[in-house]
């Protein structure tokens, strides 16, 4: 990118910018979590194996960089300088959660918060664009120092408000647990068909509610569900990596058209509803960590496997994260698009 591009960026209105930042960070979570995703369970073959380690190393540092990857791809989207983005990223990275501290060492922690890691891109790309153009020549000493300063350090200043929203929402998510089998599947389908599609992780909500059994299931096959129909409805609109992406990464990459397009939600939430339930009709268990990833790396589908007993679990696995969702991803498509008109493929575009 040219060293003019900040300044021949076109002026932006309030709700372009979130919807860039939200388009962004989306980008990021995909790029952060597909090579993880897409390896681990074949890493889990060759224990020990010198090769697999060092891959799961490589796959394992990159998703603690998500916070990297999104600041910088909401740079892009912004049509900033690459040291505009950089300090995004500077500021973004150290208030993310994904670096602790333990024994006087800095470690990684997984992929940080993704809600704080928005907020801080927000505020920290909002302070590039308002102080760029009065620095001058002085600009490549002064916006890191400046940015990484007040950007990061708001940044870690509400890391612990942001991690303590995710905490009251996953409490939240547990008493769906109490329920009735088939009623907390379908309420376990809609509430992470949801989650999936908003600033909040999954994953960390399954992990800190030590979601198990059956309501693990349900709660994967309602991103399953959510992860083909919004493929499904953009297919038109998308290339072929873009709709691959979503269940072989992560339906996190629509949740910028999800603030746009409300609309989107229903046929999302209706065809989780029906999946849920069907996964605990089905008796589909899981695991907390297996919880919030879906389709991704297979990993719903072959915990369930594992997890599931009683006659033909292959069957049931195979009704459950694959006929089931795509015959209602295909269903509500139809509905919607085709007959309803209520929504249409360029809602379900990616951003570039």
């Amino acid at each position: 990118m040219s060293a003019n591009a900040t300044n021949n960026a076109p002026a932006i209105g309030i709700k372009q910018f979130t919807l860039d930042v939200l388009n962004g960070s989306s980008l990021g979570v995909v790029v952060a979590l597909i090579p993880a995703a897409l390896t681990s369970q074949i890493l889990a073959l060759f224990p020990g194996n010198h090769v697999a380690g060092a891959i799961t190393m490589m796959v394992t540092v990159a998703q603690s960089l998500l916070s990297v990857f999104a600041a910088m791809a909401v740079g892009h989207m912004l049509r900033l300088e690459t040291l505009d983005a950089a300090c995004i990223a500077l500021a973004t990275f150290v208030s993310s959660g994904a670096i602790t501290t333990s024994k006087g060492a800095f470690v990684f922690n997984g992929t940080g918060s993704i809600l704080n890691i928005m907020l801080t891109t927000f505020i920290s790309a909002a302070m590039v664009l308002l102080i760029h153009r009065h620095l001058g020549q002085l600009k490549l000493v002064i916006e890191p120092t400046i940015v990484l300063i007040i950007g990061g350090g708001i940044g870690i200043l509400t890391l612990p408000a942001m991690v303590a929203v995710q905490t009251f929402v996953g409490q939240l998510v547990a008493s769906a647990t109490h329920l009735t089998p088939i009623l907390m599947g379908i309420v376990l389908g809609i509430i992470f068909a949801v989650l999936i599609v908003s600033p909040l992780s999954s994953v960390g909500i399954a992990m800190a509610i030590a979601l198990t059994g059956i309501g693990s299931g349900a709660a994967n096959a309602g991103i399953v569900v959510a992860s083909f129909t919004l493929a499904w409805i953009g297919a038109s609109a998308n290339p072929l990596g873009g709709t691959l992406a979503h269940f072989l990464g992560s339906p996190k990459i629509q949740m910028a058209n999800m603030l746009r397009r409300p609309l989107l939600f229903v046929p999302v939430i209706i065809g989780a509803g029906i999946c849920g339930g069907a996964a605990s009709l089905l008796q589909m268990n899981g695991t907390p960590f297996s919880a919030g990833f879906g389709f991704a790396g297979l990993i719903g589908p072959l915990t369930a496997l594992q997890q599931s007993h009683g006659v033909l679990v292959w069957l049931r696995v195979l009704l459950t994260f694959v006929v089931i969702p795509v015959l209602a991803a295909g269903g509500l498509k139809w509905l919607f698009v085709n007959q309803l008109g209520l929504i249409k493929p360029q809602d379900a575009q990616l951003g570039e």
